[in-house]
């Protein structure tokens, strides 16, 4: 009777498992994710500070909608001209992608914003001629370098 039991709980266990690994994606590298930004970026942010954006267009495999547009994704500034001894151009990747609550982090390519022009807000609040801004709502695209399993 134990080892009946002990049979059925194992098989239990395999088939959630199996179940499992059904409900999981990959999304493959080379996999563009477009995103749209919810706030200001700017050349003047020090190096590794994050950004919020969302997913702006529904990413699929294999004809399935994997990742929903609006979903979360976090970004980093990789470069920028925050610090005067290594000044540099705005670069951002991004870091994840928020999923049922989770953070899944993610790797890919760098990108560099081309500057917009500026406007007078900007002006007023300290940014000076040749600050590159990303402002809300921009779309800005990253290549995946390595697979993603949600």
């Amino acid at each position: 009777m134990k080892l009946q039991r002990f049979t059925a709980l194992i098989l239990l266990c395999l088939a959630g498992l199996a179940a499992a690994s059904l409900n999981a994606a990959t999304i493959p590298a080379g996999t563009t994710l477009t995103v749209t930004t919810v706030g200001l970026i700017s050349s003047q942010t020090v190096v590794g500070r994050s950004f919020e954006a969302r997913i702006a267009q529904n990413v699929s495999v294999r004809g399935s909608v994997v990742l929903k547009a609006g979903t979360t994704a976090f970004g980093r500034i990789t470069s920028s001209r925050a610090n005067p001894r290594r000044s540099g151009p705005l670069v951002l990747e991004l870091a994840s992608i928020e999923v049922n609550g989770r953070r899944i982090p993610v790797k890919t390519s760098d990108i560099q914003p081309t500057a917009s022009p500026q406007t007078a807000r900007q002006a007023r609040h300290g940014f000076t001629a040749g600050t590159t801004v990303v402002n809300p709502g921009t779309r800005l695209q990253f290549q995946l370098l390595q697979p993603v399993t949600l």
